[in-house]
Parts: structure tokens; C-alpha cells; sequence
């Protein structure tokens, strides 16, 4: 296995609808840029610290951290997918990008769906990994857990990466907060508004994922186009995501290395 070091890289933040939003800038100054959108209660690096380096070696990425997360503040506000897409629309603006290509896993898929919807003329393609549209899209015990969640089932691994880069014991326990109750109050997307999508999609997700199999597949029949790839592993094994249940695999390069497939197809 080969884990890449990240070179030098651009970080600031940005005013974005009322908080400060962290964001980081990779590899190429040119080109399409690929935006990545971490998992619920996560940070850039729990989601994509393996894979990050590789897209960096090729093309241009920017990486955000959304609403309360990691080092981005928080607001006066729930925490929604439709709200973080409007955040992570208002960025791109921010950064002066027309378009781009956006890959989110888990709840961050659900934030790049949401792009997709409501500001279509920003997404080239987007990755849809890991994520439901539907309630019953997910495996049952998974709604059982998110019923019972509370600050001391967090994972230790999303604490502890919280807390490295942002020492705010508060907020990491109000981010917990919203991001549970987001959970707890998903509704199902509509049919129609799938349908609506344009951009090329490339469905993701692992052959032990919280997602059931049938439902990627029924959503590559929703979604105009879009294709589906199921890799080995549970949830996020196949990045490389922190609290993975496979270690010291070569997945996250592979997966990698068939996104910049996906990506770079006419």
C-alpha cells in the first residue's frame, strides 16, 4: 500500500451566507476543478486524506469543509443539505468557478445531489458515493442507530479528528447535534427532481455499505445516465475514511484512479 503525501497547498476562509467556510486549494491552478464534500460529522482529512493527494496530481481540487465542521464556524441555524449546497454554490462563486466536478460521500453526496438540483449550471459531473435517497434506501439498523444517537456513541476517530483541527469542544458537540437531527428528519427526494438531473453521475458504493444495493441501482435508473460502480468494503473502506473497517488496503487508490476515468471520459 502507498499512502501519497499532499504538497503545499492554499488554505483560507471565506464569507459564505453568514459563517466562515474553510477551504482548501490542491494540485493544478487550471482546468475543471473537482470539489469534495466530506461525510457527516467529518473533516476533509477523514473523508479524503488517501485519495485527495492522487486527484491533486492531476487536476485541480478544491476541498470544503461545511456548516459547524471541523474548522468552519457555525450559525445560528440547522444544518440541511440544501442549505450546505447553497453554502458550497456560494463558494465556488466565492472562488470565482463557473463549473466544476463534484464528489461527495455519504452526507456529503447528498449535499452534491442537491447542487445538482438547485444549481445545475455549476456541475459538470458529479460522484454521488455512499449516500440514500430514500428512507428506506439504507440498511434498517442504520435508522436505529441515528435514532439513539448521542455525543458518546460518536465515533472516537471523528472526535478526535474534530478536535486536531479545531480545539472547540462545544461546537464539536453542537455540530453532533445538527448533523443527528439531519438525519433524523431526512425525507425522501422526490422522484422528479432525480430525474432532473443532468450532469453525467457516477454512483458509489460498497458491496457492505449502510446503502442496499438494489436501491443504487434503482437510483441509476432515476437519475438520467448515470452510471453505478459497487467496490469491496463496507462504508468508506474504499477511501480510505477514518473510521474504516479494512486497513491497509490499496481500494482507496483504485477508486481514485476509476473517478479520474469517470472524470476525464467524453
Amino acid at each position: 500500500m502507498t499512502i501519497l503525501q499532499s504538497k503545499p497547498f492554499e488554505s483560507g476562509y471565506a464569507p459564505v451566507n453568514g459563517i466562515n467556510m474553510y477551504y482548501e486549494l490542491h494540485g493544478r491552478k487550471d482546468g475543471i476543478p473537482i470539489v469534495l464534500l466530506h461525510g457527516g460529522g467529518s473533516t476533509i482529512e477523514v473523508t479524503f486524506s488517501r485519495v485527495l493527494p492522487i486527484f491533486a496530481g492531476s487536476r485541480r481540487v478544491i476541498a470544503l469543509e461545511e456548516q459547524g465542521h471541523g474548522r468552519t464556524t457555525d450559525r445560528e441555524a440547522p444544518v440541511t443539505f440544501e442549505t450546505s449546497a447553497d453554502d458550497a454554490a456560494t463558494l465556488l462563486r466565492y472562488l470565482k468557478v463557473d463549473q466544476a466536478d463534484i464528489f461527495g460521500f455519504s452526507n456529503g453526496a447528498s449535499i452534491a445531489l442537491q447542487i445538482a438540483i438547485r444549481h445545475p449550471q455549476l456541475v459538470r459531473k458529479m460522484i454521488f458515493a455512499s449516500s440514500m435517497t430514500k428512507r428506506d434506501g439504507a440498511q434498517p439498523q442504520i435508522w436505529e442507530f441515528i435514532r439513539q444517537s448521542n455525543f458518546s456513541n460518536m465515533p472516537q476517530p471523528l472526535k478526535d479528528a474534530f478536535l486536531r483541527v479545531n480545539p472547540d469542544i462545544q461546537q464539536l458537540k453542537t455540530m453532533h447535534d445538527k448533523d443527528a437531527a439531519r438525519m433524523q428528519n431526512f425525507k425522501d427526494v422526490p422522484d422528479a427532481l432525480l430525474g432532473s438531473v443532468r450532469a453525467p453521475t457516477l454512483i458509489v458504493i460498497g458491496d457492505r455499505d449502510i446503502v442496499k444495493p438494489e436501491h443504487a441501482i434503482e437510483l441509476t435508473r432515476l437519475v438520467p445516465g448515470a452510471r453505478l460502480m459497487i467496490l469491496p468494503g463496507g462504508h468508506g473502506d474504499y477511501l480510505g475514511e477514518a473510521v474504516m473497517t479494512q486497513k491497509d488496503t490499496c481500494y482507496p487508490e483504485l477508486t481514485a484512479r476509476l473517478i479520474e476515468e469517470f472524470l476525464d471520459a467524453r
